[in-house]
């Protein structure tokens, strides 16, 4: 069959995948009659003789050249090869890129496919997060094996803040309470001890802590939850259990959830061990 080269063709030029220039041509297209173009996108471009070769396949058609580049380099040589081949070329970037340079008195960091690593970083916080609420608590524990790092400690201890801090950071997080009557879950005995971090406090900080939660929630304070000898015997058996899965443990008592959790992220990441 006969190529038809009258036909509209737009040619996709990047130094990254070329998904931001696609997206505003096909933006643009809608506003045409037909809202018909045929697209070839040329991702990851490198240098000069691959822009050459594009413009010569562009001659014998009815094209415009999109592109999103910003390697000064390559700018320079499509701008050039343009005005060479006489050709219909559109700076996607350029323009907006000098823009936000005069408005804040600043430079571009001209790396190339800077809008996909900022998505990467976002949908990672975004399912952080969803894990983070489906394993909080002890629910779900057959999915600890996916988590980051376990948090593990008695009622009261920062867990759930923690976890939700440090899904804001891109990890899995799931957390465990420890309750003496209950056994945990034999999921966590499996795991490698560097992925999981206990959590214990001082008695009568948390005491405190516990006694403005139960005041919120109307109730006296002279119930078991409230008492020196039920958090002692509370913090014992996380010891035992804390020990016998041999993970490190952070002393969270007089610190805020961002100091305990830079410091899980430290330990996680290879940083200074505790």
């Amino acid at each position: 069959m006969t190529e038809n080269l009258n036909k509209p063709v737009v040619y996709i030029v990047s130094d990254s995948i070329g998904d931001t220039a696609e997206f505003v041509v096909r933006a643009v297209a809608s506003q045409f009659n037909s809202g018909q173009v045929e697209m070839r996108r040329m991702p990851f471009v490198e240098n000069r003789e691959q822009i050459r070769e594009l413009f010569l396949e562009a001659s014998k058609r009815n094209a415009i050249i999109a592109y999103t580049l910003v390697v000064p380099e390559l700018r320079q040589a499509m701008e050039e090869e343009a005005l060479n081949h006489k050709a219909c070329t559109a700076d996607i970037l350029g323009s907006l890129m000098g823009a936000f340079s005069r408005v804040t008195c600043s430079e571009p960091r001209l790396e190339p496919g800077r809008v996909r690593l900022m998505d990467e970083k976002y949908f990672r916080r975004v399912a952080a997060v969803e894990f983070a609420v489906k394993h909080d608590d002890g629910k779900e524990p057959r999915g600890f094996n996916k988590a980051d790092v376990v948090l593990v400690g008695i009622s009261r201890t920062s867990k759930t803040p923690l976890s939700m801090y440090l899904a804001h950071q891109g990890l899995m997080v799931a957390n465990l309470p420890l309750v003496p009557e209950v056994e945990p879950p034999e999921e966590l005995f499996f795991l490698p001890p560097e992925k999981v971090i206990g959590l214990i406090i001082d008695p009568q900080q948390l005491r405190q802590i516990r006694r403005e939660r139960i005041k919120a929630l109307g109730l006296t304070d002279d119930a078991n939850y409230v008492s020196v000898e039920r958090i002692e015997e509370e913090l014992e058996y996380a010891r035992r259990i804390t020990k016998k899965i041999g993970c490190t443990v952070f002393d969270v008592s007089n610190k805020a959830v961002e100091e305990v959790a830079n410091r899980i992220i430290q330990l996680i990441r290879g940083g200074e061990k505790s």
